[in-house]
This record gives structure tokens, sequence and C-alpha cells, in this order.
């Protein structure tokens, strides 16, 4: 069995006493939640991202309702993606200070995948120039504070397995977030309907 263990020393690491602010949503698959501060999204959560939990995870931040504009644009992508609209979260800013360079480029690529496309470990290694680093593309991957924005689900392991994922529900949420995304591309020949 997968245990989910909330770890919030993954994401960027900021200046102490900076101004944090989060927001928790209803989405599709579940409560998911944001983290920013003033440079960009500091962190999403997949379900289930409760106030408590994003409290837990990022204790100084504010919990708000009303939202700057480009988080509330956030907002709007990761609910209309988890509703099954291939829309593309490329444009969200990050606040990556902190976050180790291999990480960030293994974030850049990942970014780079289009919903209902796939791409390994080992492919982003190569893609690094770094063909021996799948292993560590998987940690950077599992370590990812941005899902789905950074849409870790969408890279695999050896062979196209859906191997590990550290968000509450393991592979097989990872799994239900590939199948809408290729749904939402039309994937799924059972799912068409008949042209005649």
């Amino acid at each position: 069995m997968n245990v989910f263990v909330d770890d919030p020393d993954i994401g960027p690491v900021l200046p102490p006493g900076e101004s944090l602010w989060s927001h928790s949503f209803d989405t599709a698959l579940g409560r998911c939640g944001i983290v920013w501060s003033e440079r960009g999204i500091v962190a999403s959560l997949l379900p289930d991202a409760s106030l408590e939990r994003l409290k837990r995870r990022h204790p100084t931040a504010q919990p708000v309702t009303e939202l700057p504009a480009h988080i509330a644009q956030a907002v709007d992508g990761i609910r209309a993606l988890l509703a099954g609209e291939a829309r593309d979260l490329s444009d969200i800013v990050l606040d990556e200070r902190g976050i180790p360079e291999f990480r960030r480029q293994v974030h850049a690529l990942t970014r780079a995948i289009p919903p209902g496309q796939t791409r390994t470990y080992g492919e982003i290694a190569n893609a690094l120039g770094q063909p021996g680093a799948a292993r560590a593309v998987g940690r950077a991957e599992g370590d990812n504070p941005f899902p789905p924005i950074v849409p870790c689900h969408r890279v695999m392991g050896a062979g196209g397995e859906p191997t590990g994922f550290s968000a509450p529900g393991g592979v097989e949420t990872k799994r239900r977030m590939l199948l809408i995304e290729a749904r939402a591309v039309g994937q799924l020949a059972g799912d068409q309907q008949k042209l005649f």
C-alpha cells in the first residue's frame, strides 16, 4: 500500500517572514490547494487539500478567498484540466527559489509535455543530456511541489509503466489523471461518438 506523507521540505526555500497566501478549492478530483508568494506559485496540492493540510504544509500562509487575477486564472486552469479539458498550464508563474537547478530543469521539461502525452524518466534524463540520470529524474518528479502545474503524472517508468506517484492515492491517482487527459484529447476510441 502506498502511504502518503506530507513533506513541507520539498518546495521552494523562501526568506523568513516572506508573505504567503493559500487557497483551497474544489475540483473534479476533490479539494485542491494553492500557495503563492508575490513572485509566483510556491506549491499546489492535489486532493485532499483541506485547509488543515494547507496549514500543516505551509504554516505561515494566510488563507484567502479573494484571489488576485493571476491566481484565479491558475485555479481555473487546474479545475479545467482536472475536469477533462486539455488545458496547458505552462503560463502559470512558479516561485522556484531555492529549488536545485537540476529539479528546475526537470520541471521545465515536464511542463513541456502536452496533455494526453507522456514521457519516461529516461527520456527526460536524455533530454537533459544526462542519460544515466533516470532515477534522479524520478526523485525530482516525486519531490514536485507543483502538481498538476508541473504535470509529473505524465512521466512514466521504463516501458511506459505508471510507476510511483507521491500524491494521495498514489499510482491510481496518476492513472485517473492520465485517463481524464486522454479523453480530453480524444485518444480513447471507445469514448468517441460514431460519425454516421
